[in-house]
């Protein structure tokens, strides 16, 4: 059984799906152990509790230095003994150190298309506000493995989605949520999970 912990600073639509899909059976051989947020208010946690599964909050606002928190952090996440991290909306720049500890354990969900509209300051509506000042007509959401950089990590799933005419950003952020993050996410998870994922030189093949 894989043990999961989903990393998350806002309302935790990304995390609903999630529980949505191993209540449905459409994530097997996986459970959710912990769900972590550097936010007090975040409602992600009150979905958590919901489900019964352990809400922790930890924000850098707590300690004195970021290298305090980073410390911190690391071994509050090696408490859960996960095999793998999902990064759902999660805020916060992810330590070195636990990117190195837990390499090919930890995935992201980001709304583009990668390469697309993706790296530093690319996050929540700035993404989509970026394809609507490019003027795009298609985007979508990718997820994919975390490494040392920003969004650079090998490609696990991508969905594409429609850009439409008049659309404005929250618009378009919430049909890239629907149609594509909420659908690839918990796939990807299940995937892993499963162990229908291998990696290759940086590209990920599905068995």
């Amino acid at each position: 059984m894989l043990r999961v912990g989903v990393l998350v600073s806002g309302g935790g639509t990304n995390l609903q799906a999630i529980l949505d899909a191993v209540d449905h059976g459409d994530i097997t051989n996986a459970e959710i152990s912990v769900v972590i947020s550097n936010n007090p208010g975040a409602y992600a946690l009150e979905r958590a509790r919901k489900h019964g599964i352990r809400a922790v909050c930890i924000s850098p606002k707590q300690f004195p230095a970021r290298d305090a928190f980073n410390q911190a952090f690391l071994a509050k996440i090696d408490e859960y003994d996960l095999d793998l991290i999902v990064l759902a909306g999660f805020l916060v720049m992810i330590p070195a150190a636990m990117t190195e500890k837990y390499k090919g354990r930890i995935i992201n969900i980001h709304p583009s298309l990668i390469p697309s509209f993706c790296g530093k300051g690319f996050y929540g509506l700035k993404v989509h506000d970026a394809v609507l000042a490019r003027g795009v007509k298609v985007t979508g959401a990718t997820v994919h493995f975390v490494d040392a950089g920003t969004d650079t990590g090998p490609i696990i799933l991508q969905k594409a989605v429609k850009v439409k005419d008049g659309d404005t950003s929250k618009e378009l952020q919430r049909r890239v949520m629907e149609k594509a993050e909420w659908k690839i996410l918990p796939e990807a998870i299940n995937l892993i999970a499963n162990d229908k994922i291998t990696v290759t030189d940086g590209i990920v093949s599905l068995k």
